[in-house]
């Protein structure tokens, strides 16, 4: 039996130094959905088609026959997602990878899937691990974290996957990172990084399946670059993970140009999603305004002061960095 475990990666966006609670409450509660969401059996099966080689040429239908009933999310306890096995969403494998004198590693989502070969001996076993990232440029490279988690979900498979020095009982590894709000210039793409064999001196003849164990998929999310890849992948999830999309219309969408079956739960959470976007954008906007009447109020004191000490509008542009206009019109005011 050849075998792979997979691990799906997008970011998670951590309570920063010096938010506001509320803000990072916020932005938790998003967090949850977005994991709640890439549990989805359906969302999974489409994600695996589009970025693993092993499952291009399967259908939808048959990957999400092949997933297995026990996907877990991150400190989510997940509830029965439909009438059918097919919608629920996955609660399994524990999402967190402690080894001693290694540390702990918390997974996003983790699961297992299977891709049926002509007998036993040909099917292809998968551990899968998914990943929310909401940004993309961070303190460390997406991949090179990738590259860890891969190595992880390799090390931890001994006397769970195969014992003693049963090395070729070892498992293929996926870290797939779904990263939203990539940079215009990368815009949507999707790069993989994976374990080649290059000859130095002469020729070692190995096959593939014995060293090719560890793949990192690099999802690029670019949101005003979606129109032209509709009915892809890359159009698939700026669907579903939009911030600006209302959730009627992400509905519409995901079942009219993506098949998707909007059971009860992932409705739901799409729902709570996007009210949960729009509130948090509402309170952006009341922030902003606040900052900005702050600011306007001392910028008006400034201009005040300097011109009571005699000090002419266009001096007084030059130090406070704005139009003469713009001085002319506060002192009139």
């Amino acid at each position: 039996m050849h075998s792979h475990i997979l691990a799906v990666s997008a970011e998670k966006s951590h309570v920063l130094t010096g938010q506001e609670p509320e803000q990072a409450l916020d932005k938790a509660q998003y967090d949850g959905y977005v994991k709640r969401i890439l549990g989805s059996r359906q969302v999974l099966a489409r994600i695996l088609k589009g970025a693993v080689r092993e499952y291009g040429s399967c259908s939808i239908g048959e990957i999400i026959s092949w997933i297995e009933p026990d996907i877990s999310i991150a400190n989510v306890p997940l509830r029965p997602g439909g009438e059918e096995e097919k919608d629920r969403s996955i609660t399994g494998d524990s999402t967190e990878s402690k080894i001693p004198g290694e540390g702990t590693i918390t997974y996003d989502v983790r699961f297992r899937a299977f891709l049926p070969g002509e007998d036993d001996a040909s099917e292809i076993k998968l551990l899968i691990n998914v990943e929310a990232q909401k940004e993309f440029y961070l303190k460390y490279r997406i991949v090179t974290r990738g590259i860890f988690y891969g190595a992880r979900m390799l090390s931890e498979q001994q006397d769970k996957e195969f014992t003693d020095s049963d090395y070729d009982g070892l498992k293929k590894v996926y870290s797939i990172w779904i990263c939203m709000n990539a940079p215009a210039y990368i815009g949507n793409a999707m790069a993989e990084y994976r374990i080649t064999k290059e000859d130095l001196v002469g020729n070692i003849t190995e096959q593939r399946e014995s060293y090719d164990k560890l793949s990192v998929v690099i999802i690029c999310l670019h949101e005003t670059g979606g129109a032209d890849c509709a009915g892809t992948l890359h159009g698939f999830l700026n669907v579903l993970l939009s911030p600006v999309l209302a959730a009627a219309d992400k509905e519409k969408l995901l079942t009219q140009d993506y098949g998707m079956k909007m059971e009860y739960e992932l409705r739901e959470e799409l729902r709570q999603m996007c009210n949960l976007s729009e509130a948090i954008e509402e309170k952006g906007l009341e922030r902003g305004l606040e900052q900005g009447l702050e600011q306007g109020i001392l910028l008006t004191k400034k201009v005040m002061k300097l011109s009571a000490r005699g000090m002419e509008e266009e001096e007084i542009a030059r130090v406070c960095l704005i139009t003469s206009e713009k001085v002319h019109e506060i002192l009139v005011d």
